[in-house]
């Protein structure tokens, strides 16, 4: 039996950054892994789909030559080639981690880890083989994976999760998508983009649910307007997949239809990988599919943590990352502050990209806030009208009676790495006057921000 200082269960986004973390903090550091360094986020997620959703853009680019005053005949897309160009990208991001385990001295333990009372890992190997390890501290990082509902079994071929939907050996001509959060949209816009025919099925009344109204209904005419055909306040109540393609029964408040396709991708949320990893054995409190922890992350267990989509938080990397390095820093002594789940930006990376963090206009008037609300749309912006790219807009909410910055949500190409300025500046407690007099370069897409603020203090120039 090997002893570690800290030993970290699973090594997604979450796990191994926490476990990079430690050893950086002089730790002897193990993380358990039973299939590929970097988990679903570089292997199956977030990683893979952005090199797909790249090749989708850049032969919409190729479609759309003439509107640059360029000529592209006759272009056309191999799918093949563009799946493998996607592992390719997660394959290579996942041997950088193996560096990175390598340069900070991590053990990595290659099988299924099992929590054991004692402060204990049991670690059984691909061929039946075990071993146990101890750790004065256990960290348990091991994710989520595709949900399944019981209308919608998943079969990997014709009802399929995210995993199947990034490496499909044939693309095809007619897809359903179910559930239109992130994972559901951006799968629709690729597949949209390559030639299959998409509809898109949501039981909520407004696609991407969690955004701000208007940032749903401008997402829903731009899919519409590029021919994804949009199904809200709608239920998917039975799949037959009896025949060559599937039949799905969709039930709205018109009534029940049947749609056909080649392939359904569920999207319909996610479920914690917390079976069978010992969890009872030691006696870790769980609640409604979730470990429960402290602000620190501890279990009610002393010694084990749990951290990223195993708990009540935002299910997203950059959480997980955050959560990790918060965790073995408390560990280690060092004063840290609680996490602030109410300033986590969300990004979506379908065309237009969706970017928020904060509040949403509905919830800052639920909550009893007199706001200030601007706006700008990337129609009036040079650079995007430059870019060709002039779908969109950003939307801020701010409190009348402080400034105090709200919240704030972004449509347009290119907003995922323009939200961070609102995060920052609410960390900062920046009110809406500051960003007024920070000098924004132009022309970027960027100053669409200081335009939304300065509509929301009536001083807007150029709308």
């Amino acid at each position: 039996m090997s002893n570690f200082d800290v030993i970290v269960l699973g090594s997604g986004p979450g796990g191994y950054v926490t476990a990079i973390r430690a050893a950086q903090l002089g730790f002897k550091t193990a993380v358990v892994e039973k299939e590929s360094l970097g988990g679903v986020c570089l292997n199956w997620g977030c990683i893979p789909t952005k090199a797909l959703l790249k090749s989708a853009q850049v032969f919409e680019y190729l479609k759309h030559a003439e509107d640059y005053g360029l000529n592209a005949k006759k272009v056309e897309h191999d799918f093949d080639a563009v799946v493998k160009r996607s592992r390719g990208v997660a394959d290579g991001m996942s041997k950088g981690i193996q560096f990175l385990m390598k340069k900070n001295k991590i053990e990595v333990l290659n099988g299924f880890g099992k929590i054991q009372p004692g402060k204990k890992i049991l670690v059984k190997g691909e061929h039946g083989d075990t071993a146990e390890y101890s750790a004065n501290h256990i960290i348990i990082a091991t994710g989520a994976r595709s949900r399944e509902l019981p209308s919608l079994q998943q079969d990997g071929k014709k009802v399929i999760g995210y995993r199947e939907a990034m490496s499909l050996d044939k693309q095809p001509k007619k897809m359903i998508v179910v559930g239109s959060g992130a994972i559901g949209v951006e799968f629709a816009y690729f597949y949209n983009s390559m030639g299959t025919e998409v509809t898109v099925v949501e039981y909520l009344p407004n696609i991407v649910p969690v955004e701000d109204q208007d940032v749903s209904k401008q997402l829903e005419r731009s899919f519409k307007k590029a021919g994804i055909k949009i199904k809200t306040s709608a239920e998917v109540t039975h799949v037959d997949t009896s025949g060559d393609g599937v039949k799905a029964t969709i039930k709205t408040s018109k009534g029940e239809e049947i749609l056909e396709a080649d392939v359904v991708l569920s999207a319909v949320g996610i479920k914690t990988n917390i079976e069978n990893i010992g969890l009872e054995d030691v006696g870790i409190a769980v609640d409604r599919d979730k470990i429960l922890v402290n602000d620190y992350y501890q279990t009610n267990i002393p010694g084990y943590y749990a951290i990223g989509d195993v708990t009540p938080g935002q299910a997203l990397a950059h959480v997980a990352s955050a959560e990790g390095i918060l965790c073995v820093e408390k560990i280690a002594g060092m004063h840290v502050e609680a996490l602030d789940y109410g300033n986590i930006p969300g990004c979506t990376y379908c065309i237009p990209e969706v970017a928020s963090v904060g509040l949403t206009e509905k919830q800052a008037k639920e909550q009893g806030y007199d706001i200030k609300v601007g706006k700008f749309p990337f129609s009036a912006s040079g650079k995007a009208k430059a870019a060709g790219t002039p779908d969109g807009f950003v939307k801020v909410i701010f409190d009348s009676k402080y400034g105090e910055w709200l919240g704030c949500h972004m449509i347009g190409v290119g907003v995922t790495d323009m939200i961070a300025e609102a995060v920052v500046a609410r960390k900062l407690e920046t009110t809406g006057h500051e960003i007024l007099k920070a000098v924004h370069p132009h022309p970027t897409m960027s100053e669409a921000v200081m335009e939304a603020v300065a509509d929301a203090y009536d001083e807007v120039i150029h709308l």
